[in-house]
């Protein structure tokens, strides 16, 4: 799903799945915490147009950080090869930046 196209509600159920699979394998003392934020975002949010501009933000947001997330997969850091000591991640100067426009609740 591209994030300038529109996400069907069919689409952001697949994005939380995803999101919530790999929260649930980051290397973190706070992965439960972090796990949590993100069920309750979703749920904040279930009840917006997924056409608005507004949700199109949020499902920008939200693609941005299950690809940092991604990183930090056993799979991803050791090319395929579970079980490699060797493994890289690669980082963003500022890897968030607020959209233009974002107003946090």
């Amino acid at each position: 799903m591209s994030a300038a196209a529109t996400a069907t509600g069919k689409e952001l159920l697949s994005l939380y799945r995803k999101i919530l699979r790999s929260a649930a394998v980051y290397p973190s003392k706070n992965r439960l915490r972090i796990y949590e934020a993100i069920r309750q975002e979703f749920r904040e949010n279930k009840s917006m147009d997924p056409k608005s501009d507004e949700t199109q933000v949020k499902v920008s947001i939200a693609i941005k950080g299950l690809s940092q997330l991604k990183q930090f997969d056993e799979y991803t850091m050791t090319g395929g090869k579970t079980g490699s000591p060797n493994w890289t991640v690669n980082l963003e100067q500022n890897p968030m930046p607020k959209p233009e426009g974002y107003k946090r609740k």
